[in-house]
């Protein structure tokens, strides 16, 4: 049975057509709303319309679900690694031995940048942000290959090597970019280490010696990534969609997706939580105060990492890392007040009944914060990290736009309330 939404407006009647996803997700299709009415919506911060028709990611926020390409999160967390899900969020499908083989051979393949990059790297101040370098430094890697520069969807092949070619070195470029800040000379990958570990190798180790990846802590950063691989349409997806829509190559795109993802309340959400402990430590706190502070509306203090603003129950992604990262603690044996300071966080509230009233459970970002520090991978690196992992789910949502004949670019409609008709004054008259 067909449904039908119908508007009215000034005694004025018109039918919308609805739709429902496969999750029985309901939409009114507003598309021709304007040339049939003259009428436009509005919905600043667009947290109530659907930009898109997709078939990567699954939320059911009210639920806690995650599902990439319909497989749960706690599935994939459980039995899959980051290289394969990539895989599979780019390409819709697990992969066979020989796919998974070959997909990990071209991101083996594609690992080293030119080696005239290293100019590039060499002209940003130590103080530059690794996510301002990071934007930049992807698009210059477009800049070595003439099919990524001069993009036109054509083929699938080329297609393959140049998300390959991405999710390679975008962690050839953090790692870098980490190193240039620390005045470390640049480490080259190594083409018998897997990802995770490869990235780890040129993040920390040094010239004559390779740095010791223990196992336990390669399969924490590995599950990081995992658990961003990506995460619907969310501001920083969002945005890579739109560039794309201009037929923009890929690298532009993305480099366009690490900009948004920069900002506190994205991607540097899980540095905020840092930020927040480094806060309460300097004041002699142990948390106790800042818990209480954080209830009153009043005190200017708000507990990063607790809440999320999709999930509405527990972020499942939460409950998975947050094994993980007891799990990293307890191997690592680290003496760490600011650690100290977030257990103390965590078990407070999650028995406050101010905190679980509301549903403010510790998040992703919580759990991924304290993991990261642990590591020793620095505060300014964890939007960065988030990057890394996101990388697939940009480039599935880029190629979901390249590969829909009905796309179109994106051209979002105001709302104008500026002055009306206005005339030009001469700069003599406006003395």
């Amino acid at each position: 049975m067909s449904v039908e939404a119908k508007l009215e407006v000034n005694g004025q009647t018109w039918t919308l057509p609805a739709l429902e996803g496969s999750e029985g997700e309901k939409a009114v299709n507003i598309s021709d709303l304007r040339l049939s009415t003259g009428y436009i919506t509005l919905d600043e911060g667009y947290g109530n319309t659907g930009s898109c028709i997709s078939k990567i990611t699954f939320i059911d926020g009210e639920k806690g679900i995650l599902r990439y390409r319909g497989i749960p999160i706690e599935e994939l967390a459980e039995k899959s690694t980051f290289v394969e899900t990539a895989y599979l969020i780019i390409y819709g499908s697990l992969p066979t031995d020989s796919q998974l083989a070959a997909f990990s051979d071209l991101l083996t393949q594609y690992s080293m940048l030119h080696e005239d990059m290293k100019f590039h790297f060499e002209g940003f101040p130590a103080s530059a942000h690794p996510m301002a370098i990071l934007s930049a430094m992807i698009n210059a890697a477009s800049c070595f290959d003439d099919k990524i520069m001069h993009w036109q969807w054509k083929n699938l092949k080329d297609f393959e090597a140049a998300a390959a070619k991405l999710i390679s070195q975008v962690r050839t470029i953090a790692a870098y970019a980490y190193r240039k800040s620390r005045g470390l000379p640049f480490i080259y990958p190594k083409r018998t280490y897997k990802y995770t570990r490869n990235f780890l190798h040129m993040m920390f180790s040094a010239p004559d010696e390779d740095f010791e990846v223990k196992p336990e802590v390669a399969k924490a950063l590995d599950l990081i990534f995992l658990l961003h691989a990506d995460h619907e349409q969310n501001c920083s997806t969002s945005t890579v969609r739109m560039v794309a829509s201009s037929q923009a190559n890929l690298f532009a795109s993305c480099s366009a997706g690490v900009c948004a993802l920069w900002g506190p309340l994205h991607g540097g959400a899980n540095q905020a939580v840092l930020e927040m402990l480094e806060q309460i430590h300097q004041t002699g706190d142990d948390g106790s105060r800042f818990i209480a502070a954080a209830k009153d509306k009043n005190s200017g203090k708000k507990l990063m990492g607790f809440g999320h603003r999709v999930y509405k129950n527990y972020d499942p992604r939460a409950k998975i890392i947050k094994k993980a990262c007891d799990e990293v603690l307890a191997h690592l044996n680290i003496s760490d007040p600011l650690l100290d300071i977030a257990k103390h966080l965590e078990a407070a509230a999650l028995k406050d009944p101010y905190f679980v009233e509301r549903k403010l459970y510790p998040n992703v970002d919580f759990y991924s914060g304290i993991i990261m520090r642990a590591i020793g991978i620095p505060v300014e690196m964890f939007p960065v990290i988030f990057a890394i992992g996101r990388m697939p789910g940009w480039i599935a949502n880029y190629k979901e736009i390249m590969e829909d004949p009905k796309s179109r670019i994106s051209r979002p409609r105001q709302v104008y309330i500026g002055k009306t008709l206005n005339h030009y004054v001469s700069l003599e008259q406006r003395q």
